[in-house]
């Protein structure tokens, strides 16, 4: 009675995508007794036809992907398949334990026992992230977590790395200089000049994978952001293909200021005023006498 019954429930239970309540269950189903209910939800839950979950003050089933297993072992009690399924739909951005807490209704006392058998069966992991040194996320053991949780490759232990980024900043800089000296050497008009000077972000890529200054693996990203550093240091420039794609190019450094952007005529508000006699004069100028001396 309760197998066939079984196959009842999972029929109404995958009819409702966000999980079916046990009214649910007792409205598509009245003829069925109570404890027959129980009996063949406990059969698909061991057979892991469906997976339990608690929003609010209910408890909710939820049909489970027949090609995904679970890595929960069949002996798992409830209160550890609802927090298993939280921190699974955390992804790899995980979920804070508050947000656990408020989800299960369970106290933190008896959460954190869950969270810590879950942790030893190494079913889930605590990670610590970069926008909240002191907050863990939880998320599931076999995940990698997400670049806004570790912070990528300017992150060592959540601390920026200053100095690495500056490396990298002064390498993707030498080697777009390398890249225009060569093209100026070639002496093939300017056009030719500005195409032979521009960098792809893979060349760059491959330059500093080469110079093996980096323990991380860099992606084509993470170098297109240190690139992004040098145009926005006035020491290169971005340029959009036809594809959509982008060039960088060295470019060479501002002038020094003229001589007259130096001395106080250069920036004096009332130069137009100013002649070889009258109030406005260089002759009994205080500005002009001070930068002479």
């Amino acid at each position: 009675m309760a197998a066939e019954v079984s196959q009842l429930l999972l029929a109404v239970v995958q009819g409702i995508p966000a999980g079916a309540t046990n009214d649910d269950l007792t409205k598509a189903l009245p003829d069925v007794p109570a404890a027959t209910r129980v009996e063949a939800l406990n059969i698909l839950l061991q057979q892991g036809g469906i997976e339990i979950l608690k929003k609010g003050e209910k408890l909710v089933y939820r049909a489970k992907d027949p090609e995904k297993k679970s890595a929960l072992p069949k002996d798992a009690d409830n209160e550890e398949k609802v927090v298993y399924g939280i921190v699974e739909e955390g992804g790899n951005k995980g979920i804070w334990i508050r947000d656990i807490r408020m989800k299960s209704n369970l106290n933190m006392i008896q959460l954190n026992k869950i969270l810590k058998n879950l942790e030893t069966k190494k079913l889930i992991k605590a990670v610590k992230s970069v926008n909240a040194s002191k907050k863990k996320v939880y998320m599931l053991y076999n995940l990698e977590p997400d670049l806004s949780i570790t912070g990528g490759a300017w992150y060592q232990d959540q601390d920026f790395e200053v100095e690495f980024v500056d490396v990298l900043n002064q390498q993707c800089l030498r080697f777009l200089q390398m890249k225009r000296d060569s093209a100026e050497k070639k002496r093939e008009g300017p056009l030719a000049f500005k195409q032979m000077s521009c960098c792809t972000v893979n060349e760059v890529q491959k330059f500093i994978s080469d110079l093996g200054i980096s323990k991380v693996n860099l992606a084509e990203a993470d170098l297109e952001t240190i690139l992004k550093t040098v145009v926005y240091d006035g020491n290169a420039e971005r340029v959009r293909q036809q594809d959509g794609s982008f060039v960088y190019r060295a470019v060479n450094s501002p002038l020094p200021p003229t001589g007259l952007v130096q001395m106080p005529c250069g920036i004096c508000p009332v130069i137009k005023n100013c002649s070889n006699c009258g109030d406005v004069t260089a002759i009994t100028c205080e500005y002009m006498r001070d930068w002479l001396d």
